[in-house]
């Protein structure tokens, strides 16, 4: 999808005023003063003549652009929220995938979060974060600030300083790569893996960041993505999707038990998701402020409708609301109004998330056998599902009550602009992940062998086991 990017010119119109026409007076008027001058004769006359006149206001000189300066608060609060996504991933989406693959691949499954936090935080400050926020074009940043060249600990973005923004950034990128972890659970070498997430990272995952966050083309057409509906879930969703493919269904799967060793874990890392996600889309206000505030009371609002939502759901489908239904509702309910939760009301939050948890369903059941993907830990299902449905969703509550004069004012444009997005993220990341798993599967193989799958992969890739 090719885009044209057209320069924006600023025009202004001088004003000005002229000057009015004033009688002599013995006192010169100042600039502000008003004078009324009578004149009076002896014989009778017709009427008094009265004559203001009133001179023109000096125009005041135009105050300078205010330079930014740092916010102490904001600051403080972007430190929290910095911690608080890194909480998603470690210990997380660690605890939440390990619960739910079987005891001899526990350890292996948390080690893709942990590897993770790892191998991407290296690559995003070498050259990650230069491609996605660098001076660049509008596809790719440039190497400007490679190896962090430049930001000194005064330089800012908006009202907190840039390593700070750095560091922000890359805990995001950080859980988009452990997310696609949740597709590949208990198959792929992890060799292979750490391979693939360090190049992904910087081929995939920066690019897109760039579209949408550091000035590029989906930006330049107004898409909405307040936290990473695009950027970390559909992207990583896909990529995740496309893997499976790649990686081929577990052995035994359909004929074997492939239940949840632990499911308390589960619900564990379930929770620490949900507190962590405050930073993620509270956090992406950049500020303490009331955007802040407002993205976290919409974000709670529509996890606990997707609970309830997912909930109703799976008791009428299957009979029974489980635990691990709550727990995946509530998440799914999070992803979903990540793209929209600086955009829309409680009340759209509250829609959001009633659908969301219901479509999510769907998308780890009827249409992950639709798929016919061995999607383990239905990264997909949740993630890309849910990042779909709350781009799309976002173009139709995004509101005015919250955006003032920044919210869409032609709906069906803006829609088409959401939709331009999740294609264009869709196609790209499919593409490139597909490419860099091909060609590491020819190097050095992506899935391990029968037997050290059967073994598990605790033992057969890390030599420990938890007994």
């Amino acid at each position: 999808m090719k885009k044209m990017l057209f320069a924006l010119s600023l025009s202004g119109a001088l004003l000005g005023g002229s000057v009015a026409w004033a009688e002599e007076a013995a006192t010169a008027p100042t600039p502000s003063e008003q004078v009324t001058v009578v004149e009076t004769t002896d014989v009778a006359a017709p009427a008094v003549q009265a004559v203001e006149a009133v001179a023109a206001p000096v125009e005041a000189p135009a105050p300078a652009e205010e330079e930014p300066t740092l916010d102490t608060g904001d600051t403080a609060w972007i430190l929290v929220s910095t911690a608080l996504v890194l909480l998603m991933t470690i210990p997380g989406l660690a605890l939440f995938y390990g619960g739910m693959v079987r005891k001899k691949n526990v350890l292996s499954t948390m080690a893709h979060s942990f590897v993770a936090a790892a191998v991407v935080s290296i690559a995003w400050v070498i050259i990650g974060y230069t491609l996605a926020f660098g001076e660049g074009n509008a596809f790719i940043g440039g190497l400007d600030k490679f190896m962090l060249t430049g930001i000194t600990t005064d330089a800012l973005t908006g009202t907190i300083p840039e390593v700070l923004f750095v560091i922000f950034q890359m805990t995001f990128a950080i859980i988009t790569v452990a997310i696609i972890s949740g597709s590949i659970a208990e198959r792929m070498k992890f060799g292979a893996f750490i391979a693939f997430i360090s190049i992904w990272v910087v081929v995939v995952y920066a690019p897109i960041t760039h579209w949408v966050w550091g000035g590029g083309w989906l930006a330049n057409d107004g898409a909405l993505d307040f936290a990473g509906g695009t950027v970390v879930h559909i992207n990583s969703g896909v990529a995740g999707l496309v893997a499976a493919y790649m990686l081929g269904k577990r052995m035994g799967l359909g004929r074997e038990s492939m239940a949840p060793h632990n499911l308390a874990l589960t619900v564990v890392g379930a929770s620490l998701l949900w507190v962590g996600w405050f930073g993620f889309n509270g956090g992406s206000a950049l500020g303490a402020n009331g955007s802040a505030g407002y993205a976290l009371l919409v974000t709670q609002v529509a996890a606990a409708a997707a609970a309830i939502s997912w909930l109703i759901t799976e008791k009428v489908a299957r009979g029974k609301g489980s635990v691990l239904g709550a727990a995946s509702g509530a998440v799914a309910g999070l992803v979903v109004i990540t793209p929209a939760a600086g955009f829309v009301t409680v009340g759209g939050a509250l829609a959001m998330g009633l659908i969301g948890g219901v479509v999510c369903f769907w998308g780890i059941s009827a249409l992950k056998r639709a798929l016919k993907a061995d999607d383990s830990l239905d990264a997909f299902g949740l993630h890309g599902v849910g990042g779909i449905v709350g781009a799309i969703l976002t173009a139709f509550f995004a509101s005015d009550f919250i955006m003032g004069d920044k919210a869409p004012s032609d709906v069906m444009h803006q829609l088409w602009v959401q939709v331009e997005g999740v294609l264009a993220t869709i196609a790209y990341s499919a593409v490139l992940t597909f490419i860099i798993l091909k060609v590491i599967d020819l190097v050095i193989g992506i899935r391990v062998e029968s037997d050290d799958e059967r073994m598990g992969l605790d033992l057969s890739q890390h030599g420990e086991r938890v007994d």
